[in-house]
């Protein structure tokens, strides 16, 4: 299995080295300076009390805090609505199709540049749940949800007590937050989940000696509720710590994550993970090369076990063109298992392509399998643009082979078109054929604004 991944990796390698032979390179003539009459027109967010989000003019002065801060204090409502009626066979062969609804709201108490409030309701689902109509069964589904699933305050110790470091000499700029608040690290296949946490980092680290490194930031995590395991479920007994370096040198950006997540102690289900990822440019490529790790120390479960996660990414603009193409692979060995995954995010696989990711809406399921557990793969895409970019076509090849659930191939297709400025019309389609389950295909059309 290992040796035709890297044989498909090189393969793909070598043809994209063709592909670029002739480049495009910058333009060297000036172009006119845009009026403000020439530039696009603020989308003013849902609701705005002090300064507007992003407009022109003079800042309030606001007002001094007692250690010296100055706070200008502004509140944004903002958010996203997504409707989508899709249809689809499951790879049981089962007939499905829906009308889901997704809402997710916001409101962001700015306070000033570094520190804010955080708060935000997502009433129309719960977990995998979502409110709108199961036209299979003639069932209507609801799943309205009056939970917080945002809260959080975040900052920096030196902004907040400027008295701290009143010349901004000495290393006391750290930032925080505190509350209910997304974490994502290593493209979400080490974690992406929604957690009660407390996290403090501490940025631009730089070290005289040390000439390759331009910024180094360090961040510290503790979550004590909201933990899905692996299995995108919450246990409520789990807690995570972590600890998480990024490291920008003069070619790549590095990445070096490591979190413990404790268990249930009836289960004695502890997991490690360590994640290590490189992403630079070489010559005209864009490229990410990643390995992530999970170790279970004792018992192994579904959301416990060894294995390990092989990912690379492989990416560029065709010359004369503003479209972009893509080759993605993976390889995991052993079952690998993610720190934390949202009940929404799938398996950690879904960043290969539009043919593993999860919907995120509704029911649907990804068209090939985005779990890692003993498999192999890979997915080859072209992204194209028109109309002044408000229309964008993605058309997408793939498949996997695993050792538990079979092999898998498959194409899927998506067109996206601005409609004004804050609404987006998502079409999708995909098929595809499997060796150990039915053959499954879908079609979705979305609605999403944004405001």
């Amino acid at each position: 299995m290992g040796r035709l991944t890297i044989t498909v990796f090189f393969s793909a390698l070598s043809f994209s080295a063709g592909i670029f032979a002739a480049g495009s390179a910058l333009d060297t003539e000036p172009k006119p300076y845009l009026a403000d009459d020439d530039l696009a027109h603020r989308a003013a967010p849902l609701l705005e009390l002090g300064d507007p989000f992003l407009q022109t003019g003079n800042l309030a002065p606001g007002f001094t805090l007692p250690g010296g801060a100055i706070w200008q204090p502004r509140l944004w409502l903002y958010g996203s609505a997504r409707t989508s009626v899709q249809a689809w066979r499951d790879n049981a062969g089962a007939d499905q199709s829906e009308w889901a609804n997704r809402l997710d709201l916001f409101a962001n108490l700015q306070l000033s540049g570094t520190e804010r409030l955080l708060i935000g309701v997502q009433p129309l689902h719960r977990d995998q749940q979502f409110t709108g109509q199961d036209f299979e069964n003639s069932e209507t589904m609801e799943a309205y949800n009056d939970r917080v699933r945002t809260l959080f305050f975040e900052g920096d110790f030196a902004e907040l007590f400027p008295w701290l470091d009143r010349d901004d000499s000495s290393s006391n700029d750290l930032g925080f937050s505190i509350g209910r608040q997304p974490l994502f690290f290593q493209d979400g296949m080490l974690i992406n989940d929604q957690l009660d946490a407390i996290g403090i980092s501490r940025n631009n680290l730089r070290f005289d000696n040390i000439a390759w490194l331009v910024n180094l930031r360090i961040s510290a995590v503790y979550a004590w509720n909201e933990v899905h395991r692996a299995d995108n479920i919450e246990n409520e007994n789990s807690k995570l710590f972590g600890i998480f370096a990024q490291w920008d040198t003069q070619t790549s950006t590095i990445n070096t994550d490591l979190a413990f997540v404790e268990g249930s102690a009836d289960l004695d289900d502890d997991l490690w993970v360590f994640g290590l990822d490189a992403i630079q440019r070489i010559g005209l490529l864009n490229t990410t090369f990643r390995v992530n790790v999970s170790h279970a120390p004792d018992q192994l479960s579904a959301q416990a076990d060894d294995g390990v996660l092989l990912f690379t990414e492989l990416s560029w603009s065709p010359a004369y063109t503003d479209n972009a193409a893509y080759i993605n692979g993976f390889l995991g060995i052993d079952q690998y298992r993610s720190a934390a995954r949202d009940p929404l995010a799938g398996g950690p696989l879904g960043r290969t392509g539009i043919l593993f990711a999860a919907r995120g809406v509704g029911r649907a399921p990804a068209a090939l399998s985005n779990q890692a557990d003993q498999a192999f793969g890979i997915a080859a895409g072209y992204q194209m643009f028109f109309a002044g970019k408000r229309r964008q076509l993605i058309i997408e090849i793939g498949g996997r082979d695993s050792d538990t659930d079979g092999s898998g191939v498959g194409a899927a297709a998506r067109l996206q078109q601005a409609l004004g400025n804050r609404f987006v019309l998502v079409l999708d389609a995909f098929a595809a054929t499997h060796s150990e389950a039915s053959d499954n295909y879908g079609i979705a059309a979305e609605l999403l604004v944004k405001f």
